[in-house]
């Protein structure tokens, strides 16, 4: 959490990971030191202003006041722009530098590993991939400016005050100074209290999507008052941790404004105490005060930033964390190529554990090229695991799983990808149109082609049905289509993508009437020339399969042909008994009756 690390650490695993942002920093340092140099030469043109043209020995001179008061103006302006070039060219860079986080941070949330994706919350990882890295945008719009011009300017005008008087800058800076204690002590809470902050902002995310998603089972429950009571919590904490992180910003307001003064008290008392004969000039005391105020405008905007910060580096911690996790599926140095058409597959001892919990143990199978395979068990068998793991969604602990003689681990990301592709049990799609979604199947894919591969599968007289064919749009998730049309649109997708391996997780659970008869026939017709494993929720599919691999809490407990496992009188013929009954199948493998 950001509350354990220092700023200045959290900044320098930041920089690692994103080191785009060195060159916006070293640029801001510069253009803080010219920015300095020029806003400094106000306080000193009016210095020679007061002594050289208004009080001369030879009394007013007006050329020498013209002269000088046009280098006051050209040295405003010149300020002025060099602000706005600055601006804008730390604006560019650090966009681009923040489109490079964005992509890492995003990458990473996508490849999860199974395990990982166990721990996270589906809204915690949003918050990390939005919101976290809102708080860094914002900062860098104007934070980061601030404190690195500012700073500058702040030194240069420091340094500015010692060449006049070295007296009346000695008494500016330790009145000043008194002043850093307290500011980094706040800095230091501030930093505890919005990683509270944007944790509990995380918190609020996941519970407000969790509730979103699960809305119909809310309603048909009736706990909408428990939904809406946890949601007031998560509220009520995230206002409290805000409320805090508030109030110590309030406190930095109060103490700029009162030091502010101090110092510029503290000048004043030290011209009256050295008198007119020991003490400055009237033209150096003015630029002094010039310069104090200098110093105490970039201090006031520090503490205005302070809160933006303090937000941004938690933002910047949570973010770093996750992008900069060790990869636990990484690519092949050299990957090995993958033979076209249908793949033999082989599992050779696969062990696989989430956490403490181990789903698999040691499971050992051989599939010929162009088998089709249903995987039956009662949940939490590990069925869904196993087909998980021939798509290298994770790697297993012990074992290994081999497409065509390579194995999962020797292949390139995108032998992968064209070797093997899963439809998973929800089918889901993106809010765009049919064609789209099914353009996802392949890179590079064309109408023609997903067109041709609709009529491959039989399904061109549904998708004749839809409003506007695969031009119809649908909403978020699916919405407007059917669960059973959600799943049609996912086989023309994976069917486009022409794997050699096609894994089906519990595909054909959940259709209705209306679709049934055509998924049947997708199916039969999309089985054809590759290997298929699916996992089956019906035993009409396992009895359709070449080979039924038969789950066990975790382990392979039987495997063969339907017909052969009904003779045995084993886990699968007591399983199809109970079926036939109407028991559903997850029922009948944990309860035989």
């Amino acid at each position: 959490m950001t509350g354990e690390r220092s700023a200045m650490a959290i900044v320098r695993r930041g920089l690692e990971f994103t080191p785009e942002f060195r060159s916006v920093i070293g640029s801001m340092i510069a253009a803080g030191i010219l920015l300095g140099l020029g806003r400094i030469a106000v306080p000193i043109l009016f210095q020679r202003i007061i002594d050289e043209g208004l009080l001369a020995d030879s009394g007013v001179d007006s050329g020498v006041l013209a002269r000088l008061a046009t280098f006051t103006a050209l040295a405003v302006v010149g300020v002025s722009v060099l602000s706005l070039i600055t601006q804008l060219m730390m604006v560019r860079v650090a966009e681009r530098a923040m489109s490079r986080l964005r992509v890492a941070v995003l990458r990473r949330a996508v490849d999860l590993t199974l395990a990982e994706q166990a721990e996270e919350r589906q809204g915690d990882l949003v918050s990390r991939t939005t919101g976290d890295l809102e708080t860094l945008t914002r900062f860098l719009d104007w934070g980061a400016y601030a404190w690195l011009v500012n700073s500058s300017i702040a030194i240069t005008a420091i340094i500015t005050m010692f060449i006049y008087s070295w007296e009346l800058a000695a008494v500016a800076s330790v009145t000043l100074l008194a002043m850093l204690p307290i500011l980094r002590a706040i800095q230091r809470r501030q930093q505890t209290r919005y990683a509270m902050v944007r944790a509990r902002t995380g918190d609020l995310l996941a519970d407000t999507t969790e509730m979103i998603a699960g809305a119909e089972v809310i309603r048909s429950f009736g706990q909408q008052e428990t939904a809406i009571a946890e949601l007031d919590r998560d509220i009520h904490r995230s206002y409290e941790s805000q409320l805090g992180a508030n109030r110590l910003g309030s406190i930095l307001f109060t103490v700029s404004d009162v030091f502010g003064t101090l110092a510029i008290a503290a000048v004043v008392l030290t011209v009256v105490w050295l008198g007119p004969i020991d003490g400055p000039g009237f033209g150096t005391t003015v630029a002094v005060l010039f310069l104090v105020q200098l110093i105490l405008v970039p201090a006031a905007e520090l503490t205005e930033v302070m809160d933006d910060t303090a937000l941004a580096l938690a933002g910047w911690e949570r973010a770093v964390d996750l992008a900069s996790r060790p990869q636990t599926i990484p690519e092949p140095v050299e990957s090995k190529p993958v033979p076209r058409g249908a793949l033999p597959v082989s599992i050779d001892g696969l062990s696989f554990s989430y956490d403490e919990h181990r789903v698999l143990h040691d499971v050992s199978v051989e599939i010929p090229a162009g088998t089709s395979v249903a995987i039956v068990g009662a949940t939490g068998s590990g069925k869904t695991t196993l087909a998980r793991l021939l798509c290298r969604l994770a790697d297993p602990e012990q074992g290994a799983v081999r497409l065509g003689g390579v194995d999962l681990r020797d292949m390139s990301g995108t032998d992968r990808r064209t070797a093997v592709r899963m439809v998973p049990q929800d089918g889901f799609l993106f809010a765009t149109t049919v064609l789209d979604n099914v353009l996802k199947g392949r890179a590079g894919a064309t109408a023609a082609e997903a067109s041709e591969a609709v009529d491959e599968l039989g399904l061109g007289g549904w998708v004749d049905k839809l409003p506007a064919g695969l031009d119809t749009e649908i909403g978020t998730s699916g919405e407007g289509l059917s669960v059973g049309e959600r799943q049609l649109v996912a086989i023309i997708r994976a069917a486009l993508a022409d794997p050699g391996l096609l894994v089906l997780d519990e595909a054909t659970s959940s259709l209705d009437p209306s679709t049934e008869r055509a998924m049947s026939d997708a199916l039969d017709h999309i089985q054809q020339g590759r290997t298929t494993v699916t996992v089956a929720h019906r035993l009409s599919t396992a009895e359709r399969a070449d080979v039924v691999l038969v789950f066990e809490h975790g382990r392979l407990a039987e495997q063969g042909h339907h017909h052969e496992l009904l003779t045995r009188g084993g886990a699968y013929s007591t399983l199809h008994e109970a079926w036939t009954r109407g028991v559903g199948v997850d029922d009948a493998i944990s309860d035989p009756a």
